[in-house]
């Protein structure tokens, strides 16, 4: 005879289900998952037409109701909207509410995160990541289309580069405070995760991706406008195409009559498709700073930056 399974948790976000059957399995209550929709390899909600259903065995839907309730942080209508809350914050400083929050939490889990989890239920943040290079591209071609039309195919293609460089989105995720919500796995978090710019970086365009997926175009071009309005500023002004701060950096130091600086290679993350450069600027045998970019000339000129910015504001 077969099992009787009793539907315990309805819900129209598939991130939403994931995460409660994560909660359930962890408490070793097994949870089969179940959709009248087809389910897209990102993140989607279910319209009118499906929702997501979470079914247990009959012996465990008390014990498995129980444990849904006592995370229960919101209540509309009967329907969990939130099993914590902890993204409130970030919710704030990006200026974005997010009707289906878990998508926010999708994005902010790091893949080491997902590995750890021996459930199943936690999905890592690479196809967020994937669909907001794309999108970040696009808003940015976009807004540079508009704001430079004088401008040509290799100037735009120059001041993209450097708008959506790792190093440019690290610092704007900085701003945010992105690292202080990353999700990240034992070791990533040993080994200093939340700073890392590549982790950072990565993190910025899934956020990106979430807010597209949950609110449109409209409301991930806004948030874009509303965090590059500075570096867009400063390509109209004509300052940030194409700045070379290792000729910088190297016209300060022979100004002083300093020795010029070396630009070691430190290292190399990610995959092979995916690869970062990590390199830092040695002067006088001193470690002055260390960049990741996802070519060494880019590495190399934010360690540049970064090394010059610390000389000029040295007594």
């Amino acid at each position: 005879m077969p099992t009787e399974l009793v539907v315990i948790f309805r819900s129209q976000s598939d991130v939403e289900a994931s995460i409660v059957r994560g909660l359930l399995e962890a408490n070793g209550i097994m949870a089969v998952l179940s959709s009248r929709v087809t389910h897209s390899v990102f993140p989607v909600n279910v319209n009118e037409l499906g929702e997501v259903r979470l079914a247990v065995r009959a012996d465990d839907a008390e014990e498995a109701t129980r444990l849904i309730d006592s995370h229960r942080t919101e209540l509309t209508m009967g329907k969990v909207v939130r099993l914590r809350d902890e993204f409130d914050e970030l919710q704030r400083a990006i200026d974005y509410r997010f009707r289906d929050r878990g998508l926010l939490e999708h994005a902010m889990t790091h893949t080491s995160r997902a590995n750890e989890d021996v459930s199943g239920g936690v999905i890592d943040n690479e196809s967020l990541e994937f669909l907001g290079d794309a999108v970040l591209g696009f808003l940015i071609a976009e807004m540079l289309y508009r704001d430079m039309p004088g401008s040509t195919e290799g100037q735009k293609s120059k001041a993209k580069a450097s708008l959506v460089s790792t190093a440019t989105l690290a610092r704007l995720a900085e701003q945010l405070g992105l690292g202080a919500h990353l999700l990240l796995g034992r070791g990533e978090e040993k080994t200093g995760g939340r700073r890392k710019q590549a982790l950072l970086a990565d993190a910025y365009e899934a956020l990106i991706a979430a807010i597209y997926l949950d609110g449109g175009i409209e409301q991930a071009g806004a948030f874009v406008a509303r965090e590059f309005a500075d570096q867009m500023a400063g390509v109209r002004e004509g300052s940030l195409t194409g700045q070379d701060f290792k000729s910088a950096l190297q016209e300060f130091l022979q100004s002083r009559e300093r020795p010029l600086p070396e630009y070691r290679l430190a290292g190399t993350v990610g995959p092979d498709h995916r690869k970062q450069f990590q390199v830092e600027v040695v002067l006088a045998g001193e470690v002055m700073a260390q960049a990741i970019g996802a070519s060494k000339k880019e590495a190399e000129q934010e360690a540049a930056r970064l090394t010059f910015e610390r000389l000029k504001d040295a007594p």
